[in-house]
């Protein structure tokens, strides 16, 4: 269970998060939906230890989080941390290195399947593929926490459909709570198991998928847009 108490995050003047208070239950995908700069990014940062709040507090499982966090919390970051000079059989090697619960033959299964040469080094694979091998990074660890900041970010239809039956394949729906961090609705739609909407610092809303398809009769795109309207945003732009 992930908590955010009374969250508030500022950089210099400017909120990114403002007194923020949600829950994230165990066994659950989540979908964090807000266009650019609404808190996304900084709300996974948060849980992962990398940045610290103003004010509040984030429990991860009863627990306070710090830089230590990391043994439980897998994060795929929307910037590229790779070694140039690496190869991909190398940075496979790198990651069991440094954490405990890295299974190695899901990586290897993993790599097969997406189509990834382990032998070829990180500088000379494309957007598409390093994409490809930030995915089996992340999702080859048994963390109990699985945090997916913006996965589809600038890669191409064939590649993030890939990236999401790797998911529905590879996640383990019973141990993990997954929060996917993204404005591509569509793609992740048949992942999710709740969606919050955040805008401005806000979270605006929270909602069962199940329940807008059957409740309202509406895809999780047209909730995000509803909710962002009743919120006086229209096209991404407050009025």
């Amino acid at each position: 269970m992930i908590e955010l108490k009374n969250v508030s995050k500022k950089y210099g003047k400017d909120f990114s998060l403002k007194n923020v208070s949600i829950t994230f239950e165990p066994g659950k995908i989540y979908g964090l939906l807000g266009p650019n700069g609404s808190g996304k990014s900084t709300t996974l940062k948060m849980i992962t230890g990398l940045v610290y709040p103003n004010s509040g507090e984030i429990l991860v499982n009863g627990e306070k989080v710090n830089r230590q966090i990391s043994a439980k919390v897998a994060y795929l970051t929307e910037l590229d941390m790779f070694y140039d000079p690496f190869t991909v059989q190398h940075m496979v090697e790198f990651y069991a290195s440094q954490f405990f619960d890295f299974d190695t033959e899901k990586a290897n299964i993993l790599l097969k399947d997406l189509n990834l040469d382990r032998t070829k080094k990180i500088k000379q694979l494309s957007k598409g593929n390093r994409g490809r091998l930030k995915l089996v990074l992340a999702i080859s660890r048994k963390a109990p926490i699985l945090l997916l900041d913006e996965p589809f970010s600038g890669l191409d239809p064939m590649v993030r459909d890939s990236i999401v039956k790797s998911l529905l394949r590879y996640i383990d729906f019973e141990e993990q709570t997954v929060i996917v961090a993204t404005h591509e609705i569509d793609e992740i739609e048949p992942l999710l198991d709740e969606v919050v909407a955040i805008y401005n610092g806000n979270f605006i809303g929270k909602q069962n998928v199940e329940d807008i398809r059957e409740g309202y009769g509406i895809s999780v795109l047209q909730w995000f847009k509803k909710i962002m309207e009743e919120n006086g945003v229209y096209g991404g732009e407050k009025e």
